[in-house]
């Protein structure tokens, strides 16, 4: 990969809060997201003082793409870190730093030098870990919410509140997945079928519903592969889609998005009162029987699961997808907790 040496030293002084004079280093791919370009660099650096100082830092690169109803969003992480949100987070729920940035306007890319945070990720985390991440994200969005810093006045570059909406439409627009579950030759269970069918005949009344719910700051793709547990506290990666959207569509991502299929019932009953009881410490919402999540799973996953399902050749994956919607079909009848 292509790195800048000069970068890494700054971003190493900013990190160990002394002057870098140079340093070896080794770099290693990470799992990202679909768009960006993730190394894990590795090393020793020496000090101004000759010290010899290990160290492991993050290095993001991320070029200019199109999102469908979300053009900035590719350099839209670089706008937040270059922001004051840093600000806003707590002892219990934060990003990682950032010692480093760069855009690079010829090129249309930016560089992250950000820190490297070992922790618990992905299915790794339990359900008590999932329960505590809605609790603080919920504590989080409230407090924004309820206290409008005025750092959310400065943010100019957020997708929208009708994003979900928009993607949704696009999605049933579209006539492959669309005309695929009202076909014969479609392999979801009847009921399966039905649950997408009655979201769209009822879509309208369903949008509305939730266009009545607090739009608050959404992280938009907060799922177990973008958190990051550690010293009880969470760390969120990945703020490339953030913007403003509608209270409960970052907790049915928590519970829907390639979670452990096996608990996505405990989890939905587990997360959403932990969400509410959050945001509830800082400001006013709906009662938990109007929360809408399940309707946004549906929403913001049916349409895209179908897609996924359709463009897979792996029949254990095809079979995770149908395993996902009887979990999605069984929520419908599953109280959540109070």
């Amino acid at each position: 990969m292509n790195m800048n040496y000069k970068s890494l030293i700054s971003a190493l002084s900013q990190k160990f809060k002394t002057t870098i004079l140079s340093a070896e280093c080794q770099t290693v791919p990470l799992q990202g997201g679909t768009v960006g370009d993730v190394h894990l660099v590795t090393g020793n650096a020496e000090t101004v003082d000759g010290q010899n100082l290990r160290y492991r830092i993050v290095l993001k690169i991320q070029k200019k793409f199109a999102r469908y109803g979300d053009p900035e969003s590719w350099r839209r992480e670089y706008d937040l870190y270059a922001s004051d949100l840093g600000a806003t987070f707590s002892d219990a729920l934060r990003w990682p730093t950032c010692y480093h940035s760069e855009m690079n306007t010829e090129e249309d890319e930016f560089e992250l030098w950000l820190e490297y945070i070992d922790g618990v990720t992905g299915l790794e985390l339990t359900s008590d870990m999932y329960e505590q991440a809605a609790l603080e994200w919920g504590r989080y969005q409230g407090k924004l919410y309820a206290e409008q810093p005025i750092v959310l006045q400065s943010l100019t570059n957020l997708s929208h509140a009708d994003l979900m909406k928009n993607t949704y439409l696009h999605y049933r627009s579209w006539p492959l997945v669309y005309n695929y579950i009202r076909s014969e030759d479609c392999e979801f269970p009847k009921h399966v079928r039905q649950m997408l069918i009655d979201l769209d005949e009822h879509a309208d009344e369903i949008l509305a519903r939730i266009e009545k719910l607090p739009v608050v700051l959404c992280h938009r793709d907060f799922w177990v592969n973008n958190l990051i547990y550690t010293d009880r506290t969470f760390a969120i990666i990945d703020w490339d889609m953030s913007g403003w959207g509608y209270m409960g569509e970052d907790i049915a991502s928590l519970i829907a998005d390639e979670a452990n299929i096996d608990h996505m019932i405990e989890y939905y009953q587990r997360c959403i009162p932990a969400y509410y009881k959050g945001f509830f410490e800082f400001a006013a919402a709906p009662p938990v029987a109007e929360n809408c999540v399940y309707e946004l799973i549906l929403l913001m996953f049916g349409y895209r699961f179908i897609e996924y399902y359709l463009h897979t050749d792996d029949d254990a994956k095809k079979t995770m997808y149908l395993h996902t919607f009887q979990k999605i079909y069984e929520m419908k009848a599953s109280p959540t907790q109070d």
